[in-house]
């Protein structure tokens, strides 16, 4: 498959129903919010989870969860010495573009303490920006128990307290390009953005979690343009706004996606594939 040719942009609208989309390490583990109460999720967060479901479908990966690695490495240190040494900075980095489909996706730095050679900087042509909800998040808070000692060594009360934080409804809007001009330097090809997309249509698969149970967070929709030329035919910043998303009735705490009215302002000569999620 040929290298990209042509640009790429996408917005894809999350809905988040009692669950923690994102917690904040620094606020407790509470659902991520800015200071006038909309909700966001890290683009750190967004890309573990491409990345998860690149690995599902079969890619490899060199950034992987502990609990997902699948090469037996035991550090990405260990896991980039496998290719070699970096003394030759350009033909590390087309082996390591080839070798791990988020590096040429994603970019990458190898800068290990324990690496012989000199650091490698890989730039990525995938690029995605946090989502933000569409209105103000609730977030609400459960008190819970727990109901017996981990270790019989443990001198405290088995009914101690804790909290679980959740978001009681969003509708999130991640947006996101593919760069054609990096996409020829690492490699990244039309399979790839291909992979790229199925990823972002099923993003919450395998995700579930006791913070995100299976049905609580859905991709509602994607939209996905693909220029006619390397440059796209218009700014990225315009046709991710072609994505309009109010909120029906502003007086009222939105529930659902039923709540808002989505519409896609027309770009002549440009067309987006528009999927529905799972």
């Amino acid at each position: 498959m040929s290298v990209l040719q042509h640009k790429i942009d996408f917005v894809a609208l999350l809905s988040v129903t009692m669950a923690n989309a994102n917690g904040d390490p620094l606020n407790g583990n509470s659902p991520r919010t800015d200071y006038n109460g909309y909700g966001e999720m890290s683009d750190v967060c967004i890309k573990r989870k491409i990345r998860n479901r690149m690995q599902d479908l079969g890619n490899p990966i060199f950034v992987q969860s502990e609990e997902r690695c699948d090469d037996g490495c035991a550090s990405l240190s260990e896991r980039a010495q496998k290719l070699g040494k970096m003394n030759d900075r350009d033909a590390y980095v087309k082996k390591a573009c080839e070798t791990w489909l988020d590096v040429r996706s994603f970019g990458q730095v190898f800068a290990f303490k324990d690496a012989k050679g000199a650091s490698v900087g890989v730039r990525g042509p995938v690029s995605v920006h946090q989502a933000v909800s569409i209105s103000p998040i609730q977030v609400a808070d459960m008190q819970i128990t727990k109901s017996v000692n981990g270790d019989k060594s443990e001198k405290l009360s088995s009914d101690r307290m804790g909290m679980k934080h959740f978001v009681r409804f969003g509708l999130y809007k991640v947006k996101g390009s593919i760069n054609v001009q990096l996409a020829e330097k690492t490699g990244f090809t039309q399979a790839d953005a291909e992979t790229a997309k199925e990823c972002l249509r099923t993003l919450f698969v395998n995700d579930a979690s006791s913070a995100r149970p299976d049905g609580s967070m859905e991709v509602v929709r994607l939209y996905w343009w693909e220029h006619n030329c390397k440059d796209g035919q218009y700014s990225s910043a315009r046709v991710h706004r072609s994505v309009k998303v109010a909120q029906k009735d502003p007086s009222t705490l939105p529930t659902s996606v039923e709540d808002y009215e989505i519409t896609l302002e027309p770009l002549p000569g440009l067309e987006p594939e528009v999927i529905d999620g799972v």
